[in-house]
């Protein structure tokens, strides 16, 4: 680092932008926070959600060992699954949209009357299954990026500040003592003159 009045100035316009950056940084790392918080008791719900399905078909669990006039590896196979993706606070978040399975092969009058209803239970576990799925691949995209921003939030106020604002002091410093020793010099120089004045 060089001690003079440019690189001064470079260091003040350096602190000015730093210290513009840095609350809009300390924004994005806020509005990540706020948002991970909220996919976090989302996930909690959905979880519970799941649970609550997969409760209701362990406790239908005893029909599988019946003859149901369909194989259960039939049941639940996804058609399609349609998800979104929306942008918050620069982040690339999926959304559920829908589901929905293939209809499994068999005949209402040849099958027992609650089939449809243990497909039902089936599709159900497995389109909450796949609600805390997605929860959790947003929650990890918060996550990341929130981490990436709180270093350079830490980076900002705990080293390139202080740094930038302790390297103009010293400049500074140097300028002052540099401005002292010549208005010094002048001083004798002048005092010098004055002499050599008298003495001729």
């Amino acid at each position: 680092m060089k001690l003079t009045k440019t690189e001064l100035r470079d260091q003040q316009v350096r602190l000015q932008q730093l210290e513009r950056y840095l609350p809009t940084l300390q924004l994005k790392k806020a509005m990540l926070q706020a948002q991970a918080n909220e996919v976090r008791q989302e996930i909690i719900f959905l979880e519970k959600e799941h649970t609550k399905w997969q409760n209701a078909l362990l406790s239908s669990s005893a029909l599988f060992e019946q003859d149901l006039g369909v194989s259960v590896e039939e049941i639940g196979h996804i058609k399609k699954l349609e998800k979104h993706y929306e942008n918050i606070a620069g982040v690339e978040l999926p959304v559920f949209d829908s589901i929905s399975f293939e209809s499994p092969n068999y005949s209402l009058l040849a099958t027992e009357p609650y089939l449809d209803q243990m497909v039902n239970l089936i599709e159900k576990t497995k389109e909450a299954f796949i609600k805390v799925s997605i929860a959790i691949e947003k929650k990890a995209a918060l996550e990341k990026e929130l981490r990436e921003v709180s270093i350079r939030v830490n980076l900002f106020e705990k080293i390139l500040i202080p740094r930038t604002k302790l390297d103009i002091n010293r400049i500074k410093i140097f300028l002052g003592d540099q401005q002292l020793a010549a208005v010094a010099r002048a001083k004798i120089a002048k005092k010098k003159i004055m002499e050599s004045r008298v003495a001729s």
